[in-house]
């Protein structure tokens, strides 16, 4: 029994699961203290900066993360050094543009921003954006190595020492944001230096990048970009128009944060299967075995939704409950925006894998199509539930322009599930009823490891 337990402590899906558990519960932890020491407004411009942050990321490694994780699956020794060595120099240079916009966008309307929740954002991450280079890099890097005991000490290490400060502040120093910031940057320079001590990063290897695999990830990466960038607006984005309403604002924002955070219950399990479901289905596709892929695709996005239906039911009855305990009782009202959240929970695992599985068979054309409707709808859906509708019921109450925001939300994934589905049927051919019949399989063959 131990043996057969230790053997699955060792499986990459576990140890990927473990590493984004990790992440998600010091993210709670952060999250639990900051709403806390903060008031409304202080942790808006905070989620701000965070939200705004997260998004810059992905247009920095949307060029290049998913294209090395493919590529890198099946490289030999001297294309892999090469590879590494062009995601360095890519991912530099992408950092250096995205900072000058960003630092010369400032500069002209320095008082608009400083009068808005943004400002946090304008001044310091693009100084942020080259601290953690090296570690998201190395993530990248490992990620596709499926070295997912490195990835959970190196998030452990990352996400842990902020959380202790966090703590410590909580209970003796009492600083401010700025103050929580600073720590933040150097938490975020301690990774990076600990990447590059271990060589996991590939800076040892950049004097090798050339033009053709320069070529072959910016390539890829022209469509994936373009798949992060809009995979991350379908969330964000609810967050900049909330935060760009004059009746919301920040405090809209804040009360927004907690259902949002919560969420990750969801993301966790789906994050890690992903995250080992991309680098096999596409080795099945670069060997061209069709049928692998379509029972990696199968397999994993029918056992994530058997995994989120009792979780989802479990947190629509407690939805309360769970809003207190992370943001606490200044927070209750947005209760039924979780509850929301929670029918959206439904929906991802098979729209979130259909994505997976298009850019595994190299057609990330076809996945940034998808997201491009899914933005787009979310979009639209936010604007008519932040600016139409109140603008035509001036007194409706502002938790319900958070609930039609979150209703958005299912809307845009419900076309993200019908529209990947059917890009990848085109392509693989693949049956609804296969996903539910191969999602059960996969427990039966777990829970009998058991006995």
């Amino acid at each position: 029994m131990l043996i057969k337990i230790h053997s699955i402590a060792k499986n990459n899906n576990v140890l990927s699961l473990l590493g984004n558990l990790v992440v998600a519960v010091f993210g709670f932890l952060s999250f639990f203290i900051l709403a806390r020491s903060f008031s409304l407004d202080d942790m808006g411009e905070w989620v701000l900066f965070i939200t705004a942050g997260n998004f810059m990321e992905m247009m920095r490694f949307g060029i290049t993360r998913t294209a090395i994780i493919r590529f890198l699956s099946g490289a030999k020794p001297e294309e892999r050094q090469r590879l590494i060595a062009s995601n360095w120099v890519i991912g530099f240079y992408s950092t250096a543009i995205i900072s000058a916009i960003i630092w010369l966008s400032y500069l002209p309307f320095t008082n608009a921003i400083a009068n808005s929740g943004f400002k946090l954002f304008f001044v310091w991450y693009p100084l942020l954006s080259f601290l953690n280079l090296p570690f998201n890099n190395a993530i990248s890097i490992l990620s596709a190595d499926q070295e997912f005991k490195k990835i959970l000490n190196i998030r452990l290490v990352n996400n842990g020492l902020f959380v202790l400060f966090l703590t410590a502040n909580a209970f003796w120093f009492k600083w401010g944001v700025i103050e929580v910031l600073y720590a933040y940057l150097i938490v975020n320079v301690l990774s990076s230096i600990i990447c590059m001590i271990k060589r996991w990063d590939g800076f040892h290897l950049i004097k090798k990048a050339n033009r053709a695999t320069n070529k072959i990830i910016l390539d890829f990466g022209k469509f994936t970009i373009g798949t992060l960038i809009g995979s991350n607006l379908l969330k964000s984005a609810d967050t900049f128009i909330i935060g760009l309403s004059p009746i919301l604002g920040k405090e809209g924002v804040a009360l927004f944060s907690v259902p949002l955070k919560l969420t990750e219950i969801l993301e966790i399990p789906l994050r890690s299967f992903a995250a080992t479901a991309f680098p096999n289905m596409s080795k099945a596709s670069i060997q061209n075995n069709i049928s692998e892929v379509k029972r990696f695709f199968y397999s994993y996005s029918g056992s994530i939704t058997y995994l989120f239906i009792p979780i989802a039911i479990i947190s629509f009855i407690f939805a309360k409950e769970f809003v207190i305990i992370l943001g606490g009782h200044k927070y209750m009202a947005a209760t039924d925006v979780f509850r929301m959240f929670c029918i959206y929970g439904l929906l991802i695992p098979i729209d979130r894998f259909t994505g997976v599985a298009l850019d595994s068979i190299n057609k990330p054309r076809q996945n940034f199509y998808k997201v491009i409707f899914m933005a787009l709808a979310n979009i639209i859906g936010d604007l008519i539930a932040v600016f139409v509708i109140p603008a035509f019921f001036p007194q409706i109450d502002h938790t319900l322009i958070l609930m039609f925001v979150a209703l958005a939300t299912i809307v845009m994934t419900l076309i993200g599930l019908i529209v990947g589905f059917n890009y990848l049927n085109k392509e693989i051919n693949v049956k609804y009823k296969e996903v539910f019949a191969e999602g059960w399989k996969f427990y039966r063959i777990l829970f009998s490891k058991f006995r």
